[in-house]
């Protein structure tokens, strides 16, 4: 069946539908589920990747040697 002769056969029903009422119905409500669930499984999985990550900043070797020539520091022996 081709696509035209489909349409032949659903736009007498396009007419009884009242232009004031019309809503999405379960079509729009599956696909906002699907985009729900979507983002939830996403927002899951970037929790889980950033929990697994283990930082620890280290020192700036720039900074330490400023400290060591700064006036007051202790001096090595």
């Amino acid at each position: 069946m081709y696509a035209t002769q489909a349409l032949t056969h659903v736009v007498p029903l396009a007419a009884e539908l009242d232009k004031n009422k019309v809503t999405p119905g379960v079509l729009g409500f599956l696909v906002f589920a699907a985009l729900a669930v979507g983002v939830w499984q996403l927002m899951k999985s970037m929790n889980r990747h950033m929990g697994r990550v283990n930082f620890e900043e280290a020192p700036d070797p720039a900074a330490s040697e400023a400290a060591e020539g700064a006036p007051g520091a202790p001096a090595k022996k």
